[in-house]
Formats: structure tokens, C-alpha cells, sequence
């Protein structure tokens, strides 16, 4: 690896709710705590939950593709996960979190792992099947883009996602935390 290794999850057995992203960035490798970025800001208004409900480990597994930021790509961004890492700790690691009720995949790379053949071909074809998808799954299983500013252009361009999936996201989100 072009750096020490720093796995960066939170998981508990008792979580009911997990995120599935990527891979640390430079700012999660630094701190050692997911989603401590201008990301983390946006999916936690995304969930509609407060830093505290997400960072309750109890509630919220937070479990990345690679528990290790990867390193940088010759224009400066972040490769994507090592190969080696979601086929030696995946299955092993969610085999200890029994209760999780609701997985949110966060990107092609969550989306094509824990998705399989219900994921499209396209990030914006998986995205756009939620509905599909979160009634296929057990657990269930919602796709999100990445919740980066590089995506803001996505955004705009998939009103939908706005208006029809994170209600959905929201209302799913309280009910796990809740209990109901």
C-alpha cells in the first residue's frame, strides 16, 4: 500500500442500519472517523439524522468497500477500493452484524457487491430501480449515489432522487432507528 494501513468502520452487532460506501478519503484517513467531510454533511441531511444518531454505533454500522483509503490517482483522486479487501473481510465482517434492517449502498462499487445481478449497469440505472431493489432485498437494500459535490451535476440532472427516493430514505431511516 502507498501508506499505512488505518481501517476506518464503526460497526456494532446492534445496529439496524448500515452504510456501505467506498473507501476512506484523505480527510477520513487523517481523522479516523467516516464521513468527516463535506459527504458526511450531505448523507446524514440525505438520512435525516443528526451527527450523534450517526456516529451511535449501536444504531449505525458504517462499513466501506475498503476499510483503507486506497491512496491518490495520478490527477489527485482517490482509487478506488483495493481488490483484496471486500472478498477477505466482507463476509466474515456483516456475518457479525445480525440485526442490520436497512443497508444504504453508497456507489457502484457498494451497489455491485451487495446488489449482485439487481445491480444495472449503470450507477444512474441502479439508483433509478430503488424501488425495485429495496422490495428485492433482505436486508433492504437502498442505492444512493455518492454523496460527494462532485455529483451535484447527478443531482440536477435526477430530480427524482430529491423528490422521490429520500422521502422514502427518510421515512425508512426513523422507523429502523426508532424500532417500528
Amino acid at each position: 500500500m502507498p501508506h499505512e494501513p488505518r481501517p476506518v468502520l464503526r460497526v456494532s452487532a446492534s445496529a439496524t442500519v448500515c452504510i456501505v460506501g467506498q473507501a476512506p478519503g484523505t480527510r477520513v484517513h487523517a481523522s479516523g472517523v467516516p464521513f468527516t467531510d463535506p459527504s458526511g454533511d450531505r448523507l446524514r441531511d440525505w438520512m435525516g439524522i443528526d451527527s450523534d444518531t450517526f456516529y451511535d454505533e449501536s444504531r449505525v454500522a458504517i462499513v466501506p468497500m475498503g476499510f483503507c483509503f486506497p491512496g491518490l490517482d495520478a490527477k489527485g483522486g482517490d482509487l478506488p477500493p483495493r481488490r483484496e479487501c471486500p472478498p477477505a473481510w466482507r463476509a466474515p465482517l456483516m456475518a457479525q452484524l445480525p440485526r442490520i434492517r436497512l443497508m444504504l449502498a453508497v456507489g457502484a462499487y457498494a451497489q455491485a457487491w451487495h446488489l449482485g445481478p439487481l445491480a444495472r449497469k449503470s450507477l444512474t440505472g441502479t439508483v433509478a430501480a430503488w424501488r425495485d431493489i429495496a422490495t428485492a432485498t433482505d436486508p433492504v437494500v437502498v442505492p444512493l449515489p455518492h454523496p460527494s459535490w462532485r455529483n451535484n451535476a447527478w443531482l440536477k440532472r435526477n430530480p427524482w432522487f430529491e423528490t422521490d427516493l429520500l422521502p422514502f430514505l427518510r421515512d425508512r431511516v426513523g422507523r429502523e432507528l426508532r424500532g417500528d
